[in-house]
Parts: C-alpha cells; structure tokens; sequence
C-alpha cells in the first residue's frame, strides 16, 4: 500500500472521472462510447500524475477496467485512505499571517479535515471579513477582504455555477517609490462557501495566480 499523495484538487478531480465513466458504463449501450471515455480516463490519469509512481499509477488505473456500479462506489471509498494535505496549520501560525488583527477569530481546527480541502477559508460575519490561507511554492501565505454578496454565478475558483460574493482584498506589493496613499484592489467572484468550493475545485492554477498578484511583486518579462 502507498503512503496518501493525492491532494484535495487531485481527488476531486479523480472523483470527476471515476464518476464520468460510471454514468457512462450504466447509461450508455454503445460499446464504442463507453470504450472512448474510458481511454480518455487512461489519459487524462497520465496527463494529470506525470511524476505518479508505478505504486500510484496502478491504484489511479484501476477505475479504467470497472464496469459494476459496486465496483466504482468502492473505489472510491478506498480512495480517501490516500488522500493528503498540506494545511496542517495552528491557530499560532495562522496568527502570523494576519499580524495585524489583534482579535483574529479562528475556526475550530480539531473538527477541520484539511485533507479535504484545498485553501482554508472562513467568513468573520461581525467584521464582514473573508480570511484565506493557503500553502503556496512551500510557505504558508494568508490573504483577507471583503465579500459582496452576488447573484449565482461562476465561481473563479471551483468553476461552477454556486452562490458567490466578489471577494476584494489589497494587495500587499507596493511599486517602487510609489506614494504613501498607493493601494491596489483586486477581486474576484467565488463561492460564500468555502466548503462547497474545496468539494468541487479540481485546479490550483487560478487560486495561484490570484495569490501571486495579492501577494508578490509582479514577475518581469524576459526578451
């Protein structure tokens, strides 16, 4: 048995596939359909897991040769034994990303299973703040902002249609020799619940990218 290795996108986004192929085998009579969504699950599983080992490959395979309702249900049962995180913060270091704010109120990490989630996020309702942590490149990064309650829509992170706010946070960069008033917002429509949106998000690239621009000096451009 390998040790856990898949992160929360990665399962979610394994459980995707699993899933596809299920309805799949169950709802669709022409062999050739179903052999076509079953090669794409062998390589999207190739694409997804380039460095997997060949421990890992053959569990991630497996789903691929299933055609029973039983057999994909276990599966993904025996899924959740792998999977890992890399949230496994205290309230202290949490504390640390938001120096700041003297009454930093936390959730309750003993009821948090942080392997199911990607980000770490929670709502302080009483100061309308929305606070997110991450570990990104290695380090342990926390952003806040605020939150507007929106129509349904998209949201930016997990990519579906959920109940969304327009998170506003500023960004903590500052240009060169810019004015002591210099601040930059930048914000983006995602889900007022950070549960539902661990649940269903299946790409970091976008929760990166925002980070980087709240966080880090802009990267300058190679000729």
């Amino acid at each position: 048995m390998c040790e856990p290795f898949l992160k929360n996108h990665q399962y979610n986004a394994l459980r995707k596939q699993v899933t596809a192929l299920h309805r799949a085998t169950s709802t669709v009579s022409d062999p050739k359909v179903v052999e076509s969504v079953r090669l794409g699950a062998i390589a999207w599983v190739r694409e997804a897991f380039p460095e997997a080992t060949a421990e890992q490959l053959e569990l991630l395979h497996a789903f691929t040769n299933m055609t029973q309702s039983e057999q994909f249900q276990q599966y993904l049962l025996t899924l959740d034994s792998y999977r890992t995180t890399s949230l496994q913060v205290t309230e202290k270091q949490i504390a640390k990303l938001y120096p700041k704010i003297k009454k930093l109120k936390v959730p309750d990490l003993r009821l948090i299973d942080t392997r199911k989630l990607t980000y770490l996020g929670w709502t302080d309702i009483a100061a309308n703040r929305l606070f997110l942590v991450y570990r990104l490149d290695g380090e342990l990064v926390g952003i806040e902002g605020r939150t507007t309650p929106a129509n349904k829509s998209v949201c930016f992170l997990c990519n579906r249609i959920e109940n969304v706010g327009l998170f506003t946070t500023v960004a903590k960069y500052r240009p060169p020799g810019s004015s002591p008033d210099y601040y930059k917002a930048i914000g983006q429509y995602m889900c007022l619940d950070p549960n539902s949106c661990n649940h269903n998000l299946t790409d970091v690239a976008p929760l990166e990218r925002f980070l980087k621009e709240a966080l880090k000096p802009p990267q300058e451009k190679t000729i």
